[in-house]
């Protein structure tokens, strides 16, 4: 154990990737300037010295939480600067216009929220259903997803057709057109689940469900900043994202997009102050004269300027880089962890599929012959952040991989597990 640490903090120390741990902020806000000449693994260290990382160990849990870059950090602490000595917050519209067009949706159709839960939560409650209706889901939902539908199917009787999902794009179509029946109202799926990183192809899915008249709801966590996203080719009907994970953004930040076809199906339960067309308290009786003809009728109370203006960095961040050029290092870095981790079958056994097309950012194993936590806490020790992935029975080992790992580190990672998983 003690020689792959040493190995791995002389491997860092080899990169000179800047650490946060004693670094003042002149130092470490330095101005992004990408050189697009430079190519390979070389073009990617570049991205790397951009993070805060610290040196001692390698990240591998962007699926949990995705380290925001120094010039979101920087953007928050000039906004933050800024606001406490003149008073003035602001607003966020242009932060709202800038997260629209990066995922290709109008600016009226997104609303700005503070996680994807929240997005969720406001699908799963909008969305007119009655005691009996049906909404399919899966049972590898993350929390976030799970507990709305299942509050939902608490108080309100609904039915929540649940399956497991299938191992690649075509059999999840056929599962979920299966399941469907005359009172199926809602599919509510994740775009990738949290456990083994499945991709549902949720532009077909979208098609099928339009045709029937079903809405299409989805869990969109792991798919901003992963993807090339691009919501309209999409088609769904409702999208919750957030901004902390792939989108490399704060924490405290999240989006739901509304397709404008299907802005008045949705019932807003939270409102404040710009979701309104008018209220009068002095009238008898109060009234409330409707909502603003857009997804902004969802915001309510006070958004951060600050948080937005990290959001606004992240985005800026992405196209820099170039968003195709992320999602194709993303795959790339998946495909060298799947491949590497396949040599392994006789002592783990992969979860995530072997279609290329069902993964993009995470690969989950179970290990054959000692428990998930014990190889977990294993890597742990040796100097890997990863994830313990106990939802849905899955016992399993997450990693998750962005583009500020190396294919050097996941290197690392293989040579270490054959002693762990003796």
């Amino acid at each position: 154990m003690k020689s792959r640490r040493t190995f791995i903090q002389k491997f860092f120390a080899g990169l000179a990737i800047p650490s946060v741990v004693g670094m003042n902020s002149a130092f470490a806000f330095q101005p992004f300037k990408i050189n697009q000449s430079l190519e390979g693994e070389q073009f990617w260290n570049q991205i790397r010295s951009q993070f805060p990382l610290n040196k001692t160990r390698i990240y591998f849990n962007n699926g949990t939480f995705g380290p925001a870059p120094f010039p979101v950090q920087k953007a928050m602490e000039e906004s933050l600067t800024h606001t406490n000595s003149s008073g003035e917050y602001g607003n966020t519209e242009i932060e709202r216009e800038k997260l629209a067009a990066f995922i290709g949706v109008k600016t009226s159709e997104l609303s700005l929220t503070h996680n994807t839960t929240e997005g969720i939560n406001i699908m799963a409650w909008g969305i007119p259903l009655a005691k009996g209706d049906e909404v399919i889901i899966t049972n590898h939902d993350h929390v976030g997803n799970a507990l709305p539908w299942l509050n939902r199917a608490k108080l309100h009787g609904i039915n929540l057709k649940i399956f497991t999902p299938a191992n690649t794009q075509s059999e999840n179509l056929d599962l979920i057109k299966k399941l469907v029946t005359r009172n199926t109202r809602v599919i509510a799926i994740p775009h990738v689940t949290c456990t083994t990183g499945l991709v549902f192809p949720i532009k077909e899915i979208s098609e099928f469900a339009r045709s029937r008249g079903i809405f299409t709801a989805i869990d969109g966590a792991h798919g901003a900043g992963s993807f090339d996203l691009d919501l309209k080719d999409l088609d769904c009907d409702f999208y919750a994202g957030c901004c902390h994970k792939w989108l490399l953004g704060p924490s405290g930040t999240g989006f739901l997009y509304v397709n404008e076809e299907k802005l008045d199906h949705l019932q807003p339960y939270h409102i404040g102050g710009g979701s309104d067309t008018g209220w009068d308290l002095f009238s008898d009786p109060p009234t409330l004269t409707g909502y603003v003809d857009s997804a902004h009728r969802f915001d309510y109370g006070t958004q951060s300027t600050s948080l937005m203006k990290g959001v606004s960095a992240a985005l800026s961040f992405h196209e820099e880089i170039g968003k195709k050029k992320i999602e194709f290092r993303v795959r790339e870095l998946n495909e060298h962890l799947f491949n590497g981790l396949a040599q392994f079958g006789n002592q783990i056994e992969l979860l995530s599929s072997v279609e290329s097309q069902s993964r993009i950012s995470m690969v989950s194993f179970r290990p054959k012959h000692h428990s998930y936590q014990e190889v977990g806490n294993a890597l742990s020790k040796s100097g890997f952040r990863v994830r313990q992935v106990p939802e849905a029975g899955v016992n399993a080992i997450r990693i998750s991989t962005h583009i500020y790992n190396s294919k050097e580190e996941i290197d690392l990672l293989l040579k270490a597990l054959p002693s762990i998983l003796l």
